[in-house]
């Protein structure tokens, strides 16, 4: 049987044109700022299994997400509802408007871009060399020659680890002294602390985490390969609300309400682009 990940799911989904049921959910009923205010709650869709954009503890929705919605809840003078449900129903749910605007970590693709209202990106990840704190062997990405690398088998990271080490044999005549795979980043991170290897390479939000459970354990030397960027959706017809987000997020943003957040969840500020985010022919 083949398995999915949630985006290529997603991908093949939207070019079936198939249909997916969705669990009872009562509608957000409208589109715009005045019905949201009206009704006293902004509801949003989000696959909470990102962290730590968004996840669940002691079973409620946290992370930095759920953070800035409080924000821009309060901002409306309306209650936050947030429901958390698989990814597959997130975008098919937006176009039958059972919630205001899709709050999750969705990869800016032009495909989704055509049929979709992105928001300015939330947050943005790379492949980052993370490497042991005392080691300083290795202090840029170029160093990792004759080092090995390890990351989680079948990711996205393991094909930028593959075009990584051809262009490291390019400019200095040496790839990695070898790849382990993994099946899943926590085990790549345990690889790292107990010497099986000496690089793991893994995206920035999975090694924030792990930096944070793991005070001075770990440091990141370097960054590889292309970031990609996460937004929110809004349905193409309800631009107001598109608007809304993303006038919200440049608030936050001026405010330094959002550099406490990102701080909070990621030890560090996100930098983000404002403009030229979007593919040609997007909403």
């Amino acid at each position: 049987m083949k398995t999915w990940s949630r985006r290529s799911f997603v991908k093949a989904t939207l070019a079936s044109g198939a249909v997916f049921a969705l669990p009872t959910l009562a509608f957000a009923e409208g589109g715009t700022l005045a019905d949201i205010k009206k009704r006293g709650k902004l509801t949003v869709g989000t696959e909470a299994a990102y962290e730590p954009f968004e996840y669940v503890e002691n079973g409620q929705v946290v992370g930095y997400g759920h953070d800035v919605l409080e924000l821009m809840a309060a901002k409306l003078g309306v209650k936050l509802e947030q429901m958390n449900l698989p990814f597959q129903g997130l975008l098919p749910g937006l176009m039958s408007h059972k919630f205001d605007f899709v709050a999750t970590s969705v990869g800016i693709t032009p495909e989704r871009a055509k049929r979709f209202a992105f928001s300015q990106p939330v947050g943005v990840v790379r492949s980052v060399l993370m490497v042991r704190a005392d080691d300083m062997s290795i202090k840029r990405d170029m160093d990792i020659g004759g080092k090995t690398v390890g990351t989680q088998m079948g990711s996205s990271s393991q094909p930028v680890a593959d075009e990584f080490e051809k262009e490291l044999k390019e400019k200095t005549g040496k790839g990695y002294a070898g790849t382990k795979l993994f099946q899943a980043y926590p085990d790549v991170s345990n690889a790292l602390s107990n010497k099986t290897v000496d690089v793991a390479l893994m995206p920035s939000n999975i090694a924030a985490v792990q930096m944070r459970k793991q005070p001075n354990v770990f440091r990141i030397a370097g960054e590889i390969g292309q970031p990609k960027l996460l937004a929110w959706v809004a349905n193409p017809n309800d631009l107001e609300i598109r608007k809304f987000i993303n006038d919200s997020l440049d608030e936050f943003r001026a405010s330094g309400k959002l550099a406490v957040l990102q701080k909070k969840w990621f030890g560090a500020p996100m930098e983000t682009p404002r403009e030229n985010y979007l593919p040609a022919g997007a909403i």
